[in-house]
């Protein structure tokens, strides 16, 4: 969604405005992160990143310039837009920051670049604890309790907790079928068929879509692998799946349901984007995830101790 596509508050600053109505807080010298705050990441879109007596310079669509604080930054996320110099590459790679080219508000998730140097303790840990089988399932177990508060699952396997969440998942959605009055015929989706969906499934497959887009670039920013899973496995992004799933009732299952009627039989991009950015903002996902991700492994967040 473009910065102007929502007129911001009266009486806000610049950067205020801005979070009104983005994930991401688009770069200026205002919104520049301070080296206090340890900020895993920074997102830019619409300008030219190049090198200026060896500092990385920004440039954007408006001709403003802000010098960043690379050596202070896990990753770069290029949004729409960007260019970049092979100059500014190296000296980035030099200041062992990663890159990741991304959508708008890194909605969708392309590739990533990082350095033969890139801190892999995060990465490390995440493998420790996948490749233990007792590890592994009690990493699992603390993914299931999100979703299971109340429930006993000492003791209970991988197999049988899977079992439980899908049983739970059904019932979630027959249950937003009937609270939002939205017939539902089961979950269904064809690569390269969206279309063939009803409208239901089609705002679904878009929001995890989006979802799937932030986490792997969190995931990537923070250090660890998005390859490395504990629940899902066959699958590509078997860590992001695992956590998109602490997310998705409120995000995409909820979202869904509530948006159908609305349509009328008529999808809409626009509006599924909109309402799901108000959601993620308001439930602060990306001041979540990397807290979610230390509780869900056990471990502290080697890249927060980055100087």
């Amino acid at each position: 969604m473009p910065d102007d596509a929502k007129p911001a508050p009266e009486g806000k600053t610049e950067p205020e405005k801005q979070r009104a109505n983005r994930l991401l807080i688009k770069v200026t010298r205002d919104s520049l992160p301070q080296v206090k705050d340890k900020y895993p990441f920074i997102y830019l879109e619409r300008g030219r990143l190049e090198i200026d007596d060896a500092s990385a310079k920004w440039i954007d669509c408006d001709n403003n310039v802000v010098r960043l604080p690379i050596a202070t930054l896990n990753c770069l996320l290029l949004g729409p837009g960007t260019t970049i110099t092979h100059e500014a590459v190296k000296v980035i790679a030099q200041s062992n920051c990663s890159l990741c080219w991304v959508g708008e508000d890194s909605l969708l998730f392309y590739a990533s670049g990082q350095t033969p140097a890139a801190d892999t303790r995060n990465m490390r840990e995440q493998m420790k604890l996948s490749a233990d089988p007792k590890k592994s399932v009690e990493v699992a177990r603390r993914m299931f309790a999100k979703r299971f508060p109340e429930a006993d699952l000492a003791g209970k396997s991988l197999a049988t907790m899977m079992g439980m969440e899908g049983y739970r998942v059904r019932a979630l959605y027959e249950q937003k079928g009937q609270e939002y009055g939205v017939g539902w015929k089961g979950r269904s989706f064809t690569p390269g068929k969206f279309e063939m969906g009803d409208i239901t499934n089609q705002i679904l497959t878009a929001s995890n879509a989006a979802l799937y887009g932030i986490l792997s670039s969190a995931v990537h920013s923070m250090g660890y692998s998005p390859h490395i899973g504990f629940i899902h496995s066959g699958s590509p992004l078997p860590f992001v799946y695992d956590l998109a799933d602490l997310y998705k009732e409120a995000l995409c299952i909820d979202l869904a349901f509530a948006l159908t009627l609305e349509m009328a039989g008529q999808y809409n991009k626009h509006k599924v984007s909109s309402a799901f950015r108000e959601r993620v903002i308001d439930m602060d996902l990306l001041g979540k995830i990397g807290q979610d991700i230390e509780a869900m492994l056990g471990v502290k967040n080697a890249r927060c101790d980055r100087q």
